[in-house]
């Protein structure tokens, strides 16, 4: 068997309700030659409920080049291998990129098992704005770091999607009220299909206040939405609209700048006025 018959499955697995594991991912665990999973513990209570026996090897974060070589080189030998993380999709805020990359570059197939994925459930029913969004992860730990990341997004306005540990979730809010603003409308998204699932929807003030006033909210897996910054239509030029106007600003009124700049742009005549006197 050639390395052109091996195959990398990427398996998305329950963030929580085992009955949200798709009967496809269940047969392509139980019919490869190896799972890498990166807890291969955790992973047993998924393989007892679905009856896989399915070999298991540790692939994690620390994982090392060694690790990586194995699987690659079993791939090349034209064994099926399927990589899972602890929960959810492998590789969103999990390890396997190296892993994906290295196998793609060996010309070995590499294909997804979609499924279950924290974020993007949480954000399907958060009631925030999700035509368009930024997933960001993990927050830095320290707080100067923390901070200045957020810095980075106060301008963004797309909702942003972030994971947060329990034990950081208080002081993260906070930093979210201080630098986005305590009017700034957010969600905190708790153990998403589980037992105690729970949505909460409130300006990030009250947020904080809501979550450090329970303890029971700062347990289990986290995610944070915060939407997006607001931003007024008369500012809302794209660069070459506004490199238009300029020139035209420099020969004509801002009446008549506008005027002939929506000819040319397309935007409202209005708008372009706006934008005009906001330079002075």
């Amino acid at each position: 068997m050639g390395p052109d018959q091996a195959l990398l499955y990427i398996v998305a697995t329950p963030i929580g309700n085992l009955g949200d594991m798709v009967p496809r991912a269940v047969e392509v665990l139980q019919c490869a030659d190896l799972v890498a999973a990166e807890d291969t513990r955790h992973s047993q209570r998924l393989f007892s409920h679905f009856n896989i026996d399915t070999p298991l090897m540790a692939y994690h974060d620390h994982s090392d080049d060694k690790r990586t070589e194995q699987i690659l080189q079993r791939l090349e030998q034209g064994q099926t291998i399927a990589l899972i993380s602890d929960a959810g999709t492998p590789l969103i805020s999990d390890p396997g990129y190296r892993l994906v990359r290295q196998a793609r570059e060996r010309g070995i197939k590499v294909s997804p098992i979609p499924g279950a994925c924290a974020f993007v459930a949480a954000l399907s029913a958060a009631g925030l704005p999700s035509d368009k969004f930024s997933f960001e992860g993990f927050l830095p730990a320290k707080p100067g770091a923390r901070e200045r990341a957020l810095q980075g997004l106060v301008d963004d306005g797309r909702t942003l999607v972030f994971y947060e540990a329990p034990h950081r979730v208080v002081g993260t809010l906070e930093a979210m009220a201080t630098v986005f603003g305590g009017r700034r409308e957010a969600v905190i998204a708790r153990e998403v299909s589980k037992a105690f699932e729970i949505f909460q929807l409130m300006p990030l003030v009250k947020l904080v206040e809501w979550v450090r006033a329970d303890s029971n909210q700062q347990r289990g897996e986290i995610v944070l939405l915060v939407r997006g910054a607001e931003r007024s239509r008369e500012s809302e030029l794209d660069a070459e609209a506004q490199r238009i106007m300029s020139l035209l600003l420099a020969e004509l009124p801002p009446k008549k700048a506008a005027a002939l700049a929506a000819e040319i742009t397309g935007v409202k005549k209005k708008v372009l006025y706006n934008w005009s006197l906001e330079q002075k």
